[in-house]
């Protein structure tokens, strides 16, 4: 099971870099766990801490002013490799929504399958966000997967985005493709004893 997603309002970290890749979401030297514990403390990891392991004061994930369940990332987010552990480290560090104006395809597949929420944004958009984010960082997002809009709570606007149904589906109810499947036991049964 995966945390269900409906309608989020939170506060964001702004991330404004372009083209982040997957190395950089989490390092890896840290890919040899093969369970999805853990991942989220080392997100960012050689963004975060220098050498010694110090918190670096200029990364926004260290300013104490910023804080939420959203992440508002600069164009073209999650390239590079496929590894499926930048997910698991979004998600491990409890972001539910990551919003750019471009994701990588494999990392936006990578985010779906983990309970996290890839919203695709226009440019427009994404530069007023960062720019309320920025100007007060109590400021926040309105994300409604049913109606599949996000909210600028600040300026009132508001954008559509697309989504995959079935992936719709499955972050609304809170199922993995296993939980789907199961899910759908009562009817593949009666669809079998029907066709045998």
């Amino acid at each position: 099971m995966i945390k269900k997603i409906d309608i989020i309002t939170s506060t964001c970290i702004p991330l404004p870099q372009e083209n982040v890749d997957t190395d950089q979401i989490i390092p890896a030297r840290f890919l040899k766990a093969v369970s999805r514990e853990g991942f989220g403390e080392n997100l960012f990891r050689d963004w975060r801490f220098d050498k010694t392991g110090q918190p670096i004061r200029d990364f926004i994930l260290n300013n104490p002013l910023y804080s939420g369940s959203i992440l508002v990332a600069g164009k073209n987010f999650g390239s590079g490799s496929s590894r499926e552990h930048a997910a698991w480290a979004i998600a491990g560090y409890g972001f539910q929504v990551v919003v750019s104006s471009f994701f990588a395809d494999i990392f936006k597949n990578n985010a779906l399958n983990n309970g996290v929420l890839p919203v695709i944004v226009s440019e427009q958009f994404l530069t007023s966000l960062f720019k309320h984010i920025f100007s007060n960082p109590q400021s926040t997002v309105t994300v409604n997967l049913k109606e599949q809009t996000i909210t600028d709570d600040t300026s009132g606007e508001s954008e559509h985005f697309e989504i995959n149904p079935y992936k719709k589906n499955c972050l609304l109810n809170g199922y993995d493709d296993i939980d789907y499947l199961l899910s759908k036991k009562q009817e593949i049964e009666n669809w079998e004893e029907k066709h045998s």
